[in-house]
């Protein structure tokens, strides 16, 4: 069941894709209407699954899980990655790679693989103030709280 992502509680786990390039406006009402059409029909076990989803950045999918009223389980996880990759189909973009990271310079986002963040840290080309996106927050209130931080503040530190 299809759910507004700020109605869902601060519990609620989330997913966070990022991809490797800004999706144009047409791209977005396409990507809106598969994810509506995806959430409103996710189930887990014959399940209704109160989900929801928001857009950040025209890169940043993020799918929010209320499991008050049930639980993701193995195949309904499944079927969101499968969802996923046929965005990535569609669309010819990276959303899976998990060894790349997206940072700030400004308003501009930028998307880097790991070595060259690293090697961009080593030469003081991004400090612990840059702003990153930690996908690897959980519950939608990590996301809220410590999704865009310092590098220092998150699991990027380790490379300053």
């Amino acid at each position: 069941m299809l759910a507004e992502f700020k109605d869902l509680s601060e519990e609620s786990r989330i997913w966070i894709y990022q991809c490797n390039r800004s999706f144009s406006e047409a791209e977005l009402q396409v990507v809106n209407d598969e994810l509506k059409t995806f959430l409103a029909q996710w189930t887990a076990h014959g399940s209704d699954l109160k989900a929801g989803y928001e857009i950040r950045y025209n890169r940043f999918i993020i799918i929010g899980l209320d499991q008050t009223l049930a639980n993701a389980s193995g195949c309904s996880i499944d079927a969101s990655v499968h969802f996923i990759q046929s965005l990535e189909q569609k669309f010819n973009v990276d959303l899976l790679d998990k060894m790349n990271v997206s940072y700030k310079q400004g308003e501009y986002i930028a998307y880097k693989d790991l070595k060259d963040f690293k090697k961009m840290a080593k030469q003081r080309a991004i400090s612990k103030n840059t702003i990153v996106f930690n996908n690897l927050v959980v519950t939608k209130q990590e996301y809220l709280e410590n999704w865009e931080v310092p590098a220092s503040e998150s699991w990027h530190a380790r490379f300053m």
